[in-house]
């Protein structure tokens, strides 16, 4: 079965612009090929259509809960980590067209690289059928993360503080390491440190780069 089968068996949909799915499957290692661009556009969108729904998801399923806790919870649903795994598990790795030189490196079974590909996917999905059947493959796939999820996690620059202050350590210090693009599309590179320890984000938004660089000290931190 090729990657384009079976990514319109995954997302229940066949396409009526394949070009669009070819397009969300093709790593940017691969991209010109045949006229193929890369998936960053239709991930782009699709993380704007995943977002939208979950949060929609969220308000439904927690109508008495305020901003303070669905933040959180719309978060950590469509946070890396998170899409990552729904990727794994329904094999869109093996969908992937990457160029041959990065595919023998292992390029796509890289966590990021599946979850970017699969909102791409939803991007393609959205853009050739509609909303509604990009909230059907969405709720399909991602029920059982969002049933499982009991309580609002906690966001994680609250978590690395109190990381810190349990251990009687200095609190996390933010650096912005760089600040590129345009004013309307800012790329911020983040730098969290505790103690000698530190890891570095990127992410569009100051506030987003920090939470996804404390998440990511967070996952080298002892418990």
């Amino acid at each position: 079965m090729s990657g384009l089968t079976s990514a319109q068996a995954l997302l229940g949909h066949d396409f009526t612009r394949p070009e669009l799915l070819a397009e969300a499957l093709t790593h940017r290692s691969a991209a010109g090929a045949k006229g193929v661009g890369s998936n960053e556009r239709l991930e782009f969108i699709g993380d704007r259509v995943l977002g939208l729904v979950v949060a929609e998801w969220l308000i439904e399923r927690f109508p008495n809960e305020q901003e303070g806790k669905l933040g959180p919870r719309l978060a950590a649903l469509v946070s890396k980590p998170s899409l990552a795994a729904i990727a794994e598990a329904h094999g869109v790795a093996h969908m992937l067209n990457v160029a041959p030189g990065e595919a023998k490196r292992g390029v796509s079974a890289q966590a990021n690289v599946v979850a970017d590909a699969l909102e791409a996917m939803i991007g393609a999905l959205y853009l050739d059928a509609g909303l509604d059947a990009a909230k059907a493959f969405i709720r399909r796939v991602m029920k059982d993360v969002v049933v499982a999820q009991a309580a609002p996690p906690k966001d994680p620059k609250t978590a690395l503080q109190e990381w810190a202050l349990k251990r009687s350590q200095q609190l996390p210090v933010y650096e912005v390491v760089s600040q590129s693009g345009p004013s309307h599309a800012p790329l911020f590179v983040i730098r969290v440190s505790v103690g000698k320890e530190s890891a570095e984000a990127k992410a569009g938004a100051k506030r987003a780069a920090e939470q996804e660089a404390a998440r990511m000290l967070l996952e080298i931190l002892p418990e």
